[in-house]
């Protein structure tokens, strides 16, 4: 039998960077639709039909429709470049279930904050959060059929963010316009990176 003479392949295999990203925001924003239109696997899910027992407790003006809601978390996942993973984590929006935010924010390299121009206060709560804890973020600003437009600047302005926080008008059900906010969010994070790093 001839021997092998080849040399064993001793180069490492590229191993993707797995990247924690929350998804968080007002109740009814659009969270779960951003994650499951991005995800390329099929979304995990925590979405249950809204009762009675919400009642009186959910502050549910603007969003009177809306039968469903998240009461632990979405998750989902996206390739945007050949060694960068994002691993999306989606908060719940009610108030009450506020407690898990800090148990899913542990390790979140940045987040992603869904805003409903219709009801623009519901994200304030998510936007301190962040800011509190230092965790870059991008404002993704979801466009409801049939509310007002405002400019990414309006929207900063009535927000009153920095302006180095990306604001990404857009609509939650488009693949291509989450892609959009997420890159921005991660080019958002390596510019926040790269002075700490070089220092």
């Amino acid at each position: 039998m001839a021997s092998d003479d080849s040399e064993p392949d001793t180069r490492e295999p590229d191993i993707p960077v797995a990247l924690k990203i929350l998804v968080a925001g007002g109740f009814g924003a659009g969270k779960t639709t951003l994650v499951g239109s991005v995800s390329e696997i099929t979304p995990l899910s925590t979405e249950e039909v809204m009762t009675e027992a919400g009642a009186g407790v959910d502050d549910t003006s603007g969003v009177e429709d809306k039968s469903t809601t998240t009461v632990a978390l979405d998750f989902g996942r996206i390739t945007i470049a050949d060694e960068v993973v994002l691993y999306l984590f989606g908060t719940p929006g009610q108030d009450r279930f506020w407690f898990l935010w800090d148990e899913l924010a542990e390790g979140a390299l940045g987040a992603v904050v869904v805003a409903d121009t219709r009801r623009l206060d519901s994200c304030f709560p998510a936007v301190d959060f962040f800011e509190r804890r230092r965790i870059p973020f991008a404002l993704a600003v979801n466009r409801f059929d049939g509310a007002c437009r405002y400019s990414a600047e309006e929207v900063r302005e009535a927000v009153d963010l920095g302006p180095d926080v990306p604001v990404v008008p857009g609509d939650a059900r488009l693949r291509e316009s989450g892609k959009e906010v997420l890159v921005a969010l991660v080019e958002h994070v390596i510019r926040r990176r790269s002075p700490a790093m070089s220092g």
